[in-house]
């Protein structure tokens, strides 16, 4: 007499993802059999019925049946295995992770290999490629990066992104910079042209005709650029450019200038000319963050679609082809749009720095009033308060801007008013100094009979285009341990 057979019953759930199993290609061969050997034991089949059905023993589905009966579908899953027994204990593994991380290899490597690292520690090639992929390390490869020593990053990198995402109201945004020593290049023999089954070819070699400057004005709204090429690149040539933009444009807009602190933008003939004209407004991006600037996105366009693989016979050749494409670039032109708030901007800065420990903008002394904090600590506190006396969340600034109470810090839409004039910053610090004045400029050559509109002198000596002072100073941030979490882990 047989044994008897526990009964087999599926809910609707386990009857969908079975049939769901036996149906997929993408899963093992073996679990999508034993899906079937379990849909047909539940329409009431003999397991040797089924057994005839699937060509298996009839051993295989009864253990199948019992499996499923006892555990349920998480029952048609292979179990663990032991398999062989490791040969490579904890300590060893985290000898060679500590020793890439924290070691160079010997004989003037600036990094490891996965075979050099296999002869120091003693362990096989296949092994130390299988621990590196583990634990996401990769002495391979190399990021660049750079973090700007500028002391109010945070501020001019919320004045731009402002200007990016809720530009102002009857005025024009222009993010301006210059392409410098472009040079006119000629190969030295002829080009070949692309055909089928060979690209492009160029000669490595070529002849020098001279350099010349891009200017490139672009209008952060519409996309279009106003561009000129000039054969150097001084603060003459930079304000006979802003004389061609303040040209252009309708008298009755405002400009915002977003551009980078080469010297040119500030000196002194440039400040007073931008002095006596009340409609320009400058914004000075942070220090070594040319990637805020959206004009670079054009000049990457124009880099790799018209100059790289050209040959100019003269720099007059160059510029009469850099002209002719920006004619054609601005008849399709689109607008770049920002999508990135300074708070995410910031976040990823801060994930940066997290794995720098102890990182800090400038390495000056403590004491000093114009010290920064450390970037990380700088990032979370607030970024300014209001001392209003109505509903109004304004604050005094020198290009008339009235920036919200929003940390983003987003402009404001509303028009320019005088009663903002009046409003006072207070800083998250708790020793204040007085406000340095407005009405001074640095120009020596050039007088100016109105008040100085551009930027405020800061005790740092800089000029920035929001008037926050500096953080003040705060102990570093205390030192973390320099292993990795799952380095711990391994250690016995």
């Amino acid at each position: 007499m047989a044994r008897p057979k526990a009964a087999l019953i599926l809910s609707a759930d386990e009857q969908a993802q079975l049939s769901s199993i036996a149906r997929s290609r993408s899963i093992s061969a073996a679990l999508c059999e034993r899906a079937r050997i379990v849909l047909a034991c539940a329409t009431g089949d003999s397991n040797r019925a089924v057994a005839r059905r699937f060509d298996v023993t009839y051993a295989t589905v009864g253990k199948w049946r019992a499996r499923f009966v006892r555990h349920r579908i998480a029952g048609l899953y292979d179990e663990l295995r032991s398999g062989r027994p490791r040969t490579i204990d904890d300590e060893r593994v985290a000898g060679l992770i500590r020793r890439t991380l924290q070691k160079k290899p010997r004989g003037g490597s600036t990094h490891w290999s996965v075979r050099r690292a296999a002869r120091e520690s003693g362990i096989s090639k296949s092994s130390v490629h299988r621990y590196l992929q583990l634990f996401s390390v990769k002495p391979h490869r190399a990021q660049s990066f750079k973090l700007s020593t500028d002391a109010f990053f945070i501020e001019k990198l919320r004045d731009v992104v402002g200007l990016y995402l809720n530009p102002p109201e009857n005025a024009l945004v222009l993010s301006v910079d210059e392409k410098s020593q472009m040079q006119a290049l000629e190969r030295t023999q002829p080009m070949l042209p692309l055909g089928l089954g060979y690209v492009e070819g160029i000669t490595h070699d070529y002849k020098r005709h001279g350099t010349t400057t891009l200017f490139a004005a672009l209008d952060v709204l519409n996309g279009t650029v106003l561009a000129q090429c000039k054969p150097r690149h001084r603060h003459q040539e930079f304000l006979a450019f802003l004389r061609s933009i303040e040209a252009n444009v309708p008298t009755h807009l405002d400009i915002h200038v977003i551009v980078d602190n080469y010297s040119a933008h500030k000196h002194p003939r440039v400040k007073a000319w931008l002095a006596r004209r009340s409609r320009w407004h400058i914004h000075f991006i942070p220090t070594y963050s040319s990637w805020l600037n959206q004009v670079e996105r054009f000049f990457a366009l124009i880099t790799d679609k018209a100059i790289r693989r050209g040959s100019f016979s003269s720099v007059k050749d160059l510029v009469a082809k850099v002209d002719h494409f920006v004619t054609k670039y601005n008849t399709t032109c689109r607008s770049f749009t920002w999508t990135a708030t300074a708070d995410s901007i910031l976040a990823k800065l801060d994930r940066l720095t997290s794995r720098i420990n102890g990182t800090q903008l400038d390495p000056v002394q403590k004491d000093s009033p114009a010290t920064p904090q450390p970037l990380r600590q700088r990032i979370k506190q607030p970024h300014h308060t209001h001392n209003t006396n109505n509903d109004t969340n304004c604050c005094s600034c020198c290009a008339r801007r009235h920036l919200t109470s929003d940390p983003r810090s987003q402009w404001s839409r509303k028009n320019s008013s005088n009663h903002c004039r009046n409003r006072k910053v207070i800083p998250y610090s708790a020793n204040r100094q007085p406000q340095p004045e407005a009405n001074q400029i640095d120009a020596k050559s050039d007088s100016c009979s109105r008040p100085y509109r551009i930027s405020r002198r800061h005790p740092t000596g800089d000029h920035v285009g929001c008037h926050y002072r500096a953080p003040a100073p705060t102990a570093n941030p205390a030192q973390k341990s320099s292993d990795d979490p799952k380095l711990r882990a391994l250690r016995l």
